[in-house]
């Protein structure tokens, strides 16, 4: 085989390469995109919205915690898919509906998630305790609830 058919032979090689490993890169950042808009400076967050609490415990990837009334209507949550805080605000015709709730003081830590509808601080407000790491505020029919993280995060990640 001539010298000449050689390089040719490698330029070519290279050429097909390139265009693989350029076409896998944006393959990758197009994947990448949509995950890139939920990350924040504190994880990979997800929000998800439900029409009842029944539909949110229906759904496997989220599963609404199992305190939150069936009848539960706009539901809406914040989830940090690197750790375990959550914020999460609905709805209920009746509030006394949250008797598994207890009276409970706010944890000290305060929310690094953030969602339009959470107000500042609002975990620094709650009055009750529902299943052990849930700390809730009732405000009129709405109900505010916050999952501290309690797995340690890396910023850098």
């Amino acid at each position: 085989m001539s010298t000449r058919n050689t390089k040719l032979r490698r330029v070519a090689t290279v050429m097909i390469a390139g265009g693989a490993a350029a076409l896998s890169v944006t393959t990758l950042a197009g994947c990448a995109l949509s995950e890139a808009v939920t990350e924040a400076s504190n994880g990979h967050v997800k929000s998800v919205d439900y029409a009842t609490g029944a539909a949110g415990k229906a759904d496997a990837n989220v599963k609404l915690p199992d305190w939150v009334p069936d009848t539960a209507k706009s539901v809406t949550e914040v989830i940090r898919t690197t750790g375990s805080e959550r914020l999460l605000r609905f709805t209920l015709d009746d509030p006394a509906s949250l008797s598994t709730c207890a009276p409970g003081k706010p944890d000290a830590k305060p929310a690094t998630l953030t969602a339009d509808w959470w107000p500042s601080g609002q975990e620094g407000r709650t009055d009750r305790v529902c299943a052990t790491a849930w700390h809730v505020l009732v405000q009129g029919n709405t109900v505010y609830a916050y999952a501290p993280e309690t797995i340690p995060q890396n910023p850098k990640n």
